[in-house]
């Protein structure tokens, strides 16, 4: 059965945030609020949380994961980044996007595209991310809370522990949340392609 951590969207609680975190320590799953909705969230080299978003999700070994970081310095240890996509990127952070590079060899090889050897990274702008992102003070490694056969992601915290109650460790709901994915830009080519269009405006990179 998931924990149930409801927390003020904007001054969340430290005591909650620190167990939420505690639990992604200890090889939980959890599920959790960005600027662009719920995430599925496990420790970076979490195999088994791995395999459980698969699961939950039905994703095949071409999914990309994303590494939710807290900030750029974070965000460079996991992805080689060029001056100008360096630029490009720089803009558009924190916000609603999901940027697609290669890997550095900080990345366990089970989060990377089979051929292609590239990561999903994101920065958000959300509060409670960002506050559960300092106390952990690692990347999450993430994908949206999509489920099988359904349109749109799950956007109520108290409907997800109702869906996912044996499935995810603990729900951390701040009430506020985005509806929409995030905008997915892949930048591992000669130009940007956008793969999804999302929560965040895509023309900056058309």
């Amino acid at each position: 059965m998931a924990r149930y951590f409801d927390v003020h969207p904007v001054d969340p609680q430290r005591r909650a945030i620190g167990q939420v975190a505690a639990i992604v320590r200890d090889g939980g799953l959890i599920a959790y609020p960005t600027d662009s909705c719920f995430a599925l969230g496990c420790q970076l080299g979490d195999r088994d949380g791995i395999d459980r978003i698969r699961s939950i999700r039905k994703l095949d070994d071409k999914h990309h994961f994303t590494l939710v970081c807290s900030d750029f310095a974070q965000l460079g240890q996991f992805v080689h980044i060029s001056n100008t996509v360096f630029r490009a990127v720089k803009a558009a952070t924190p916000g609603s996007y999901t940027f697609i590079l290669p890997a550095t060899k900080e990345v366990p090889r089970r989060l990377l595209h089979p051929k292609k050897k590239t990561v999903g990274v994101r920065i958000p702008e959300h509060v409670v991310a960002q506050a559960l992102l300092a106390e952990l003070g690692e990347p999450l490694l993430s994908s949206t809370l999509l489920l099988p056969d359904e349109p749109e992601p799950l956007t109520q915290g108290w409907e997800i522990k109702e869906r996912l109650d044996n499935a995810v460790d603990a729900v951390l709901d701040s009430g506020e949340c985005g509806t929409e994915p995030t905008t997915v830009v892949d930048f591992s080519g000669d130009e940007p392609e956008i793969i999804r269009r999302g929560a965040g405006d895509p023309s900056r990179f058309e």
